[in-house]
């Protein structure tokens, strides 16, 4: 008796691979006589067909590598220091730029932009100095 058909239809009313579907012996001839996907049906719940368990191991989701392009880094502490130091420089040389001259003005912001000055109060200094 071949019923490699009739495990294809299964299969296909089901869901699932054809290596899943277990015909019971004592019931074979009912199972030959099933057409339709309903009949098919009828003899699962009549448990004349079984269905296995799947064998072997679950797949896991893959861990994302830590590659170049998936680092995500947050804005260093340092850059954020730098920016509210220079800003707050460049604000206290633009309220006193008419006690320099403009070469010294851009002198004083190449300065500032290399992280000279320490403080507001150093860059004070500085200017106290070359009056």
């Amino acid at each position: 008796m071949n019923l490699r058909k009739k495990k294809a239809l299964a299969a296909r009313t089901f869901g699932v691979g054809i290596g899943r579907i277990e015909f019971l012996g004592p019931r074979l001839d009912e199972i030959k006589e099933a057409i339709t996907k309903q009949d098919i049906r009828d003899l699962y719940k009549d448990r004349a067909i079984k269905i296995k368990n799947i064998k072997g191991r679950k797949a896991k989701p893959k861990k994302k590598k830590r590659t170049i392009g998936n680092v995500r880094k947050k804005i260093n502490k340092r850059k954020k220091e730098y920016v509210v130091l220079t800003q707050k420089l460049r604000k206290y040389l633009a309220e006193n730029k008419e006690k320099i001259t403009e070469k010294e003005r851009k002198d004083i912001r190449k300065k500032i932009r290399n992280k000279f000055f320490r403080s507001r109060s150093h860059l004070k200094e500085h200017i106290g100095e070359k009056k």
